[in-house]
């Protein structure tokens, strides 16, 4: 794979690689998806065939990668990663594509010409606090991430296959990083496969660090000025990918054949 070199010194944080081919660009997002899946079965995100994670292909734009329904997140390799097109037409691989992850995706990809992945999973925690039916509370730093840029979707009961649902949640999550979906699930979106996934990871931890902090009292709420100040060093699009990096080379050291 040939990656440009950012020119930085050994103080500075790595940055996110610079492609000199589509080729190497989509190898890359695959890679990063498999990961990312693979990470979500080991932190139990998934259940049963809910959850995907889907990544945009840096040539076909209005494609998108998906891991194919029916098979485990434990189990998923890049190999077995299928391309969509527009139509819901699975145009590389030779599994089927999850009906309702295609009617959701698509129209985030859509509406958010920006995104180049979107994670969608039915987490414990997060099917918790999407019973509620609100946004989180700026409690701590990790959830500043989402102060003022997530949203909640309070229509979730209807029909997930109805085209209509995917363009109305596309236009709930608006140009946040994220919604809950209530009484289902939350979804998150990034400018890379790592940011969606970490941004995903984080609110369903922040989920939880909520549900505990109401079960055992009144906790304080984060006054708006600093929580939009952390937002603006917590939340921004680098910082995303860069928490997501340590535990891509986690994973991949733990288990390399998810790059077959």
């Amino acid at each position: 794979m040939r990656v440009r070199k950012n020119n930085m010194s050994k103080l500075d944080k790595p940055k996110p690689p610079v492609f000199e081919c589509v080729e190497d660009e989509r190898l890359h997002r695959k890679q990063r998806l498999a990961a990312a899946i693979r990470l979500f079965d080991r932190y139990d995100l998934n259940e049963g065939t809910d959850g995907h994670i889907t990544a945009r292909d840096p040539e076909f734009t209005d494609h998108f990668w998906i891991n194919p329904l029916g098979i485990d997140f434990s189990q998923i390799r890049v190999s077995n990663l299928i391309l969509v097109n527009k139509d819901g037409d699975v145009v590389k691989g030779d599994q089927p594509v999850n009906r309702e992850a295609f009617a959701i995706h698509s129209r985030i990809y859509e509406a958010r010409p920006d995104a180049i992945a979107t994670v969608y999973a039915h987490s414990i925690y997060g099917k918790a606090w999407s019973s509620l039916g609100r946004p989180l509370d700026p409690l701590n730093q990790d959830s500043c991430a989402f102060y003022e840029d997530h949203s909640v979707f309070h229509d979730c009961t209807d029909d997930a296959l109805d085209p209509s649902a995917g363009k109305h949640i596309a236009e709930t999550l608006g140009h946040c990083k994220a919604v809950i979906l209530r009484n289902h699930g939350m979804l998150t979106v990034g400018h890379s496969v790592d940011e969606a996934a970490w941004w995903f990871i984080n609110l369903e931890r922040s989920s939880q660090a909520q549900l505990l902090a109401e079960a055992a009292g009144r906790p304080s709420i984060i006054e708006h000025d600093s929580a939009r100040l952390t937002h603006t060093q917590v939340g921004t699009h680098f910082n995303g990918w860069f928490c997501f990096q340590p535990l891509y080379n986690r994973i991949v050291r733990e288990q390399p054949d998810l790059l077959e």
